[in-house]
């Protein structure tokens, strides 16, 4: 692979497709299937409705209804659904008509089977309710024959009927839907009006797996003329009239007749369920593969409206984008799609020459995906933009690293996105739908850099949950000189001051800062000022290097004046305004020293001196960093930064002025000159400016130019103080887990022998928990979007214009990972 090829979105070209309408479908398939070509709608103004295909695709919902319907049903049973993960080819078009009778034949099967369970359970409710009414009838006339009424009966208007009352008496008897007291009083009272006796017996039944609450009345009543109105009061009651024999005998036979009826629905009920059941799991097996194929039918006909048919109506034209590596793939799939179909005619692709922005398609993996997304969140890089992904991966853990440093956080970090790489396969093949696993599982790699580089920074900072590891032995000494420090004043002494190593002249700690540190009163003002000057020095590098990406993409463009008036007054301005204290940074490490009898001049005033040029600057800083020439030098490097403005803001615009009123460029004068450049390569410098000169407008550029230059200026000075975030947010996560550790787990290590085991045990679990939540999860999340900002902002706002439009080919692979709802 080129250095082009990794900089910048793979080389697009516009293709013409004749297809014959007998092959379409197949090519069109086998398109899908290696997804590397985004088709164009030819038919932008045709409603949907009336477009060629609208039959098949009117089909394939018909027969997506019917699947969501079974898969429904299946869910309703909590039969589990086989997903295989397999991704079937697209099946022919003959094969719709086999696809859509066996949906058609499963759809009615299920509809006939639960119509029949409904009528089944409707019976067997009736008939339920029907025994319990035989039931409650029966007892009503054993107690009344024998004089003994039950306290738990709740009736109104009740008197104990003679012997030949009840001869001319006739009963109606019913479930009621009233499930309240005050209910049944008030059907009571409107009832009792036409008859002589209303009993109300409550009822609390499971059926159909709920718990229903309903009434059992029996109504005794005089004459023919009132059975009519006391039947439409019922009905007005929503009761549910059965009925009822007069006789002891017959009462008893209708009950038995009752009881084998429902023993015979039961087994028939029975029968009907694990038929359903049969049916269910034989469509479970298949479900998932069948959504898959039907939405491969439908999304090929979709693709088929948007081509064109020429005169002949026997072929079709589609236009396409396709990368220019993969122009042998796209044939070939042509090719094997016409032989699949059986057509004798070939089908043909052609390049086409076209002025319209082709899509930006940058080539991916599982591992440089994740980045992609993170630069493509903030905008998709223009056609053949630099991509800033490939330094993302390196820059944005880093930068997180720098904020997060910890290596105990960090390995917490990097074993959960190792076990979520090692275990890809696994975790895939189930098919999450948990939105949260897959947001970290989505950026399993990006998590396990942030917690490989989180461990080295961690290393540097020396800093394991807020303790420090002596590797390789403190640096720092008590002078041996010293008679005052023997044991008793150690432990006598708060405070005690210590010296560097003198042993060798300039030893420092290999690796990272000295443990000792750690025990140091002014750990913080050491840290603080370390932290603070790298937090600087790494923003002034990365602002460095997207200005200088700037410079690749002007002159892959061809903008020499963008390279003349852009990139070199904003290098010469950053580096005399910042470059230049990134250096004095490095001469003041280097030149002084923890032994150097000197004290290091102050950079803070420093600073002030080459903004402001103090003349007493010898009176506040008292020595020089490297020559008596430096304030000569650092007035030099602000009166250059100041001219880079007018450079910046006046050259484009003045010199495009220029050219045009006196140069003499026209379009004819022009076109000559380009036949002769673009012919002689030595000229295309030349042809490249008259380009810019006649394609743009005076009062265009100047105002792009004054916007321009005023953005960047002031974005060095606030984007350099943004990059102090690096050194905030390391000091905020540092002191939050020397709190954890202070606050919490030594609460543990008060305790005597017996006890402290317990209380370690208990207040650790605490103190992972909250190191877990607050400083990995909360503090990573903090970091992370730092890190993000840092990248779209102060860095890719140098080169990248982030204005172009993604490349979103027609592929399959996107089909069967998304959901049937989707």
């Amino acid at each position: 692979m080129s250095m082009d090829a990794l900089l910048r979105s793979e080389e697009m070209t516009l293709c013409q497709m004749f297809l014959q309408s007998e092959a379409a479908y197949a090519c069109v398939s086998e398109l899908g299937e290696i997804g590397l070509v985004q088709f164009r709608d030819l038919n932008p103004d045709v409603n949907a409705f009336q477009r060629k295909f609208v039959s098949e695709i009117r089909r394939c919902e018909e027969m997506e209804r019917k699947l969501r319907f079974l898969e429904k049903e299946i869910n309703k049973d909590g039969i589990p659904m086989l997903n295989t993960g397999d991704n079937p080819e697209a099946p022919a078009p003959r094969e719709m008509i086999d696809l859509e009778a066996t949906y058609e034949k499963l759809e009615n099967e299920m509809k006939e089977v639960n119509s029949n369970s409904e009528a089944l359970k409707r019976n067997f409710l009736e008939l339920t309710e029907l025994k319990h009414i035989l039931r409650k009838t029966q007892t009503f006339f054993e107690e009344t024959m024998q004089g003994y009424q039950d306290p738990s009966l709740s009736r109104s208007h009740y008197t104990e009927p003679t012997s030949k009352e009840r001869n001319s008496t006739n009963l109606i008897v019913g479930f009621s839907l009233q499930t309240s007291q005050s209910d049944d009083q008030r059907s009571s009272t409107c009832i009792s009006r036409f008859s002589d006796i209303v009993l109300f017996i409550r009822l609390k039944k499971n059926m159909n797996g709920d718990s229903v609450h309903k009434s059992v009345f029996i109504i005794f009543f005089q004459g023919e003329q009132l059975k009519s109105r006391i039947k439409k009061i019922c009905e007005g009651y929503r009761a549910t009239l059965y009925p009822c024999p007069e006789t002891q005998a017959e009462r008893r036979e209708m009950a038995i007749g009752v009881m084998t009826r429902i023993e015979d629905l039961n087994t028939v009920l029975g029968q009907t369920q694990d038929h359903r059941h049969r049916v269910l799991v034989a469509a479970a097996k298949n479900i998932k593969v069948w959504s898959i194929k039907v939405r491969k039918i439908k999304a090929i006909y979709h693709t088929l409206n948007m081509f064109n048919l020429d005169v002949t109506q026997k072929c079709l034209i589609a236009e396409c984008w396709c990368p220019v590596a993969d122009l042998d793939r796209i044939q070939q799939a042509l090719r094997s799609g016409t032989e699949r179909s059986g057509s004798s005619v070939p089908s043909i692709i052609n390049r086409m020459q076209t002025r319209m922005v082709p899509p930006t398609y940058n080539r991916c993996n599982k591992f440089t995906q994740g980045f992609q997304n993170i630069v493509d969140a903030y905008g998709v890089a223009c056609y053949r933009e630099v991509n800033p992904a490939p330094f993302t991966c390196i820059t944005f853990p880093f930068l997180f690293a720098v904020m997060f440093g910890d290596m105990g956080h960090g390995a917490i970090m990097f074993l959960f996105a190792l076990f979520l790489v090692l275990k890809e396969k696994q975790l895939q093949a189930k098919k999450i739908q948990n939105e949260i696993f897959s947001t970290f599982f989505g950026g399993r790699y990006i998590i396990l850099l942030m917690g490989a580089f989180s461990i080295y920074t961690g290393l540097i900072y020396n800093d394991v949950f807020s303790k420090s590891l002596n590797l390789f032995g403190c640096q720092w000494v008590i002078p041996a000189t010293d008679k005052a420090y023997d044991l008793a004043a150690l432990e006598a002494a708060d405070k005690i001051v210590v010296k560097p190593n003198g042993t060798f002249t300039g030893s420092s700690y290999p690796i990272g800062v000295d443990p000792i540190w750690s025990l140091a009163s002014n750990k913080i003002a050491f840290t603080n000022s370390l932290k603070m000057k790298m937090s600087i020095i790494l923003g002034i590098f990365q602002m460095f290097f997207g200005i200088s990406l700037s410079y690749l993409n002007h002159r892959h463009f061809q903008k020499p004046l963008n390279i003349i008036f852009d990139f070199i007054p904003m290098v010469v301005f950053l580096f005399c305004m910042f470059g230049y204290l990134v250096i004095l940074v490095f001469v003041k490490w280097l030149k002084y020293s923890s032994t150097s009898s000197q004290e290091p001049p102050s950079l803070l005033i420093v600073v002030v001196v080459v903004v402001v040029v103090v003349a007493d600057y010898y009176y506040f800083c008292y020595c020089y960093y490297y020559c008596f020439l430096q304030q000569g030098f650092q007035s030099f490097l602000v009166v250059v930064a100041v001219l880079c403005v007018p450079w910046m803001m006046l050259g484009k615009p003045m010199y495009m002025r220029y050219m045009k009123r006196y140069g003499q460029v026209s379009v004819q004068n022009l076109l000559i000159c380009l036949t002769h450049c673009f012919e002689t390569k030595r000229c295309l410098w030349y042809s490249a400016l008259l380009l810019n000169v006649l394609h743009e407008e005076f009062s265009e550029v100047l105002i792009h130019q004054v916007i321009h230059t005023i953005e960047f200026c002031l974005g060095c000075i606030s984007h350099t103080a943004s990059y102090l975030r690096l050194w905030a947010l390391s000091l905020a996560h540092a002191q939050l887990s020397e709190v954890l550790w202070q606050m919490v787990l030594r609460i543990a290590f008060g305790f005597s022998r017996g006890w402290g085991a317990i209380a370690l045990f208990i207040i650790f679990q605490v103190w992972a928990a909250l190191t877990v939540m607050i400083l990995v999860l909360m503090e990573g999340l903090s970091a992370f979007l730092h890190a993000l900002r840092l990248h779209w902002v102060e860095f890719q706002s140098k080169f990248y214009d982030g204005s172009g439009h993604i490349f979103v080919p027609f592929s399959f692979n996107s089909i069967a990972d998304a959901s049937p709802d989707e």
